[in-house]
């Protein structure tokens, strides 16, 4: 048994052992049934918060108006929540009120039978309320009760209902899916934080499923209240020489596809980047009458402008914003490596968003021309630079050049740049041959 497991059973045995009903209670149950390991552990208890926190050395008050108390045993921290009822939400968001209840009334008011379990991990009984182990053994994501009135609570669920189907694997249930599809036309989303859409959004994004996540999002409409700039994606076509798997919809549906099976879990960055590097597309599709061939003219510069745009529309941190539009910036690039004088090859090489964009390249390749002779290309010379970093220690600074009568200025710039390029292409190994050069140029510039 873990750790983690041992120390959430002697949360509740504690409350068990005080007189109170107490339960694991959603997701750990349901992993739990499904033979998965769970990575948290909530608690339900019919002990208050005021209770709870005189029970257990350390706790946390992270929302006792609502029955949550954060108890904090060994090294993890747990949810230990009060079985409880909910009132109108009057923002979409949060209940306005709640009232402490029984276990069959907490588990009613939950948003799908799956996360409405509880058992108890002394026993091992299941305490089921809703029909969920039913759901689970059928792989069936149903809302507990109505749907739209769950929906309707907090329209966040009707993400969570996305996220849960394509993470399990379950099917969305008919009368579930129809009010969650009333939820994307009546546009829902637009009810909610911008952070709220970009924390279930990304944790679709980053599971192994993602591509079932993202069929989701589009068949039901709740692309549109995320990145509805994807669905102009659709109908776009491409020239058929590089991209006979079909118009860019398609290629970005591929290459979302095609992350997943190269590993389970991607770094958000390189899944934002697949999702819109090509995003420019459409706003720049021309046709070339006399080559006879479609074109997308800067659809990289104007791409990394719209991404910039999305990313900061869902709020994402400007770390992410800054990398994702760097790699759809880029993205075109590599057809020109081959072509590159080495200094600018090993400067384009040594950029932080380099190893994700050769990422995003190969499956771009893979899911379009298949031609990977670029990618080959520079593993051949990763492998030939790995020996010493990439970009050494500059030879020579601004100081040195100022010593000897160089203003500070563009010309300085230009002097350092290429004493650096002469450098990373082995014309130039050490600080003495540097002065050298520096003395027969400023030479060179005083002769008639």
């Amino acid at each position: 048994m873990d750790q983690k497991r041992t120390e959430a059973i002697a949360i509740v045995r504690t409350l068990q052992d005080k007189g109170f009903i107490a339960y694991f209670a959603g997701g750990c149950v349901r992993d739990s049934i499904r033979g998965a390991t769970p990575q948290d552990y909530d608690i339900a208890t019919s002990a208050q918060p005021e209770e709870v926190g005189k029970m257990f050395h350390k706790t946390r008050a992270v929302g006792a108006h609502f029955g949550v108390m954060l108890v904090l045993k060994g090294d993890f921290a747990f949810e230990v929540a009060t079985f409880r009822n909910e009132g109108p939400y009057g923002d979409g968001r949060r209940p306005d009120s709640v009232e402490f209840t029984t276990a069959k009334e907490d588990a009613i008011r939950r948003d799908f039978t799956v996360n409405g379990l509880f058992q108890d991990p002394v026993s091992g009984e299941v305490i089921d309320h809703v029909g969920g182990q039913k759901d689970i053994a059928g792989g069936i994501i149903r809302a507990i009760g109505d749907p739209s009135r769950r929906f309707s609570e907090d329209h966040l669920r009707l993400l969570r209902a996305v996220r849960f189907s394509a993470r399990l694997g379950y099917q969305i249930e008919a009368n579930t899916l129809a009010a969650l599809e009333m939820g994307a036309a009546n546009n829902d989303l637009e009810k909610i934080s911008a952070e709220r859409i970009r924390d279930e959004f990304s944790m679709m994004m980053q599971d192994r499923n993602r591509v079932e996540a993202f069929d989701l999002l589009v068949e039901t409409g709740l692309i549109t209240g995320i990145i509805p700039e994807i669905l102009e994606l659709k109908g776009c076509e491409q020239p058929p020489q590089f991209h006979p798997e079909g118009d860019v919809f398609v290629h970005t549906r591929l290459m979302l596809e095609k992350v997943g099976k190269i590993k389970a879990t991607s770094g958000l960055n390189l899944v934002l980047s697949i999702l819109l590097h090509d995003i420019a597309k459409p706003a720049t599709f021309s046709y070339d009458e006399d080559a006879q061939r479609i074109r997308f003219n800067g659809h990289d510069r104007l791409g990394a402008e719209m991404a910039t745009n999305i990313l900061k529309r869902l709020k994402y941190p400007n770390t992410v914003i800054e990398s994702v539009a760097a790699m759809v910036e880029n993205h075109m690039a590599f057809k020109d490596v081959q072509h590159m004088r080495i200094a600018k090859l090993k400067r384009f090489m040594d950029r932080p968003t380099y190893h994700d964009e050769m990422q995003l390249h190969l499956i771009d390749c893979q899911c379009s021309s298949g031609l990977l002779d670029n990618h080959e290309f520079l593993l051949t010379k990763q492998q030939e630079f790995a020996d010493e970093p990439i970009i050494p220690p500059p030879l020579l600074t601004g100081n040195d050049l100022i010593s000897r009568g160089i203003p500070p200025g563009p010309q300085l710039g230009a002097i350092l740049r290429e004493i650096e390029d002469l450098q990373l292409e082995g014309t130039l190994s050490g600080r003495d041959a540097a002065l050298q050069w520096l003395e027969d140029w400023l030479a060179a510039r005083k002769d008639p």
